[in-house]
């Protein structure tokens, strides 16, 4: 009985890691970058993290599952842009994330917007592949939403 609590413990543990092993980059030019290197389209996660039920309840039962670190890593670029009532962030952040908020027009969170971005004369232009919110059923209903858009691409 011992060894199988141990082995329940380590394999919990290894699902645990696998999905923090996912990489949020909160500035939208590197990932600009990341995304045209691997020509995969960016995941835009609209968030308030420090107070927004939604947010935390879509980050628990999809985006911090071992499903989506699975499928992320094969299908996406992940962006988080947060906007926080408590913590700290810098100017720059700030100001990138609003004007983000302005160009996809987010009025509500959380808000996933799943884009692809062309560059004309220096100028960046996004193209919206559509967009998602909170989708109850967890990470396979959540998912198949996902790649119905993505599919569209």
């Amino acid at each position: 009985m011992k060894k199988i609590i141990i082995a329940l413990v380590f394999v919990l543990g290894a699902i645990s890691v696998q999905a923090q092993e996912l990489y949020w980059e909160t500035n939208v030019n590197k990932a600009i970058e990341v995304s045209k290197k691997t020509k995969k389209p960016m995941l835009l996660f609209f968030t308030g993290s420090d107070w927004c039920g939604w947010c935390i309840r879509l980050q628990k039962e999809v985006l911090k599952t071992p499903e989506f670190s699975t499928w992320a890593k094969q299908n996406v670029v992940l962006v988080e842009l947060d906007y926080p009532r408590s913590k700290p962030q810098t100017n720059e952040i700030k100001q990138q994330n609003s004007q983000l908020q302005q160009i996809f027009g987010i009025q509500g969170y959380p808000t996933v917007h799943f884009a692809t971005v062309t560059e004309t004369k220096g100028k960046i232009n996004f193209n919206s592949l559509g967009n998602t919110g909170y989708v109850s059923g967890g990470p396979s209903a959540w998912l198949g939403v996902a790649n119905g858009i993505l599919k569209k691409k």
